[in-house]
């Protein structure tokens, strides 16, 4: 059976958007490869773009695993600790 890569995407964003420090930026499924771009809410650069593998695993775009489609909220929490602003 093949893996449904944007829904797994989709699931992705909605955790990703329910971290107050995040916003989902763009939720691309029909491009090659579908990908879900992030940010903190509070920087401009700190961003990610998030794919996710035939294999089910969700990577960064620097190729950082974040976890699995069997996890979806703990990769999506994953990437909230990675883009997390610094104290002033």
């Amino acid at each position: 059976m093949m893996l449904d890569t944007a829904l797994c995407l989709e699931r992705f964003a909605w955790h990703a958007g329910r971290h107050a420090d995040l916003s989902v930026q763009s939720l691309a499924l029909a491009s090659d490869p579908a990908y879900v771009a992030v940010r903190n809410r509070f920087s401009a650069t700190l961003a990610e773009t998030v794919t996710c593998s035939d294999e089910g695993a969700f990577i960064t775009s620097w190729g950082y695993r974040l976890g699995t489609t069997d996890d979806v909220e703990s990769a999506a929490a994953r990437l909230a600790f990675l883009l997390a602003a610094l104290p002033a």
